[in-house]
């Protein structure tokens, strides 16, 4: 038996990665087996091969609401960010050289944003309210006739926090039909509906295969029909996915992904229930324990719960629970430990962010889950402050 089949492990730190469906496995075992030849090529067993990449493609699409040719298959939601990028903004270097970014994106976005910066760029970071929420009036008002790419998460990583991405794109077009929109949907994807023919002006969104039970090293990129030759990606090479992630694609992983999106659009309508249980369950624990603050919006997705103890590192308290084998976080995984720059955005000050924990629910866990981290919370804090 594996460590994480194990009852007496408690996993909640979905929001870094989850476990790999048994039922993606296997299909990804069997496309392993069965669909072993290069897509590119022109025989039988190549047409099978490509015939699954583009079964998966639709399977994708459909979740999204999209058009199946405006997803390209990537590695991650990292490097769908970055395409979406460096390919929107440099082709529009020359008739502006403005970005508008939000100031708690994931990594991927904020490091090629402020690569961008070095190389003439503009750009304006509209920091979030202490509620996690950016403003979209505030947001709104910094694009302008110069502003050629705009970028908003739909889900923060690391509070839940929704953004109003609707809104964003209407009135992104509104005040320039030309600025690029990308939306970084990791964390959004099938934890909230995402219909991009109701989001008309959002014209690039990344997804990640490890966030829906997937496998690590799959994801995806929705370019809008409309910005396919506008869009350029950093990468040259062959023809595969139409000129725009060149090399060979990984038919198993692309396969698993697929079959992993259908299995999260079932669950995306009856897993509410369950996991606003769970979240009720954890706030309501964490309201009767002394000094704890909530850094999540009570509006936030049900599947992520941010707070701090106010008085223990993140790390130590960490390392306290994983003793008790409850898996949380301090933040962001990609973040290695560094304080959180998204509590930092959002004006927390520096005790609250260092003593910060994170929270991440899916459709597996248990109450017996939330339980055994409340144990835990009441045992650390009685305990800790003593060291």
């Amino acid at each position: 038996m594996s460590m994480l089949s194990d009852p007496q492990i408690h996993y909640l730190d979905n929001a870094a990665t989850t476990r790999v469906d048994p039922a993606v496995t296997e299909v990804i075992h069997d496309a392993l087996v069965e669909l072993w030849a290069n897509p590119s090529s022109l025989y039988d067993p190549a047409v099978a091969a490509q015939d699954g990449i583009e079964t998966a493609r639709a399977r994708i699409a459909k979740t999204l609401h999209c058009r199946s040719d405006e997803i390209y298959f990537t590695a991650c939601g990292s490097e769908s960010n970055n395409m979406a990028i460096y390919g929107a903004a440099m082709p529009r270097r020359h008739w502006g050289n403005k970005i508008v970014v939000t100031g708690f994106e994931h990594p991927s976005v904020q490091l090629p944003i402020r690569a961008l910066k070095e190389e003439g760029f503009t750009v304006v970071e509209i920091a979030p309210e202490r509620d996690g929420h950016i403003d979209t009036e505030k947001f709104l008002a910094a694009v302008d006739k110069n502003t050629v790419l705009a970028a908003c998460m739909a889900v923060n990583n690391e509070t839940g926090a929704r953004q109003d991405i609707a809104a964003l794109a209407k009135g992104i077009k509104a005040k320039n039909s030309r600025t690029h929109f990308h939306v970084d949907a990791v964390q959004a994807w099938l934890r909230i509906p995402i219909d991009l023919q109701k989001w008309p002006g959002v014209d690039t969104l990344s997804v990640s295969g490890h966030k829906i039970h997937a496998p690590k090293g799959i994801g995806a990129l929705f370019v809008r029909d409309s910005q396919r030759q506008t869009l350029h990606p950093p990468y040259v090479g062959g023809h595969q996915e139409r000129g725009m992630r060149p090399g060979t694609e990984n038919t198993p992983y692309i396969v698993g992904l697929g079959l992993a999106a259908a299995k999260g659009a079932q669950r995306l309508r009856t897993k509410d229930d369950h996991l606003h249980a769970l979240n009720r369950q954890l706030r309501t624990g964490l309201a009767e324990l002394p000094g704890i603050t909530l850094n999540s919006p009570d509006d936030a997705v049900d599947e992520v719960v941010n707070f701090s103890t106010g008085c223990i590192n993140s790390q130590t308290f960490i390392n306290y629970l994983n003793g008790r084998l409850v898996f949380v976080s301090g933040g962001s995984a990609c973040d290695k430990g560094e304080p959180s720059h998204t509590l930092q955005a959002m004006g927390c000050d520096d005790l609250t962010i260092r003593t910060a924990l994170r929270v991440s629910f899916c459709a597996d866990n248990t109450p017996e889950d939330v339980d055994a981290l409340l144990d835990g919370l009441r045992a650390g804090l009685r305990e800790l402050q003593h060291i």
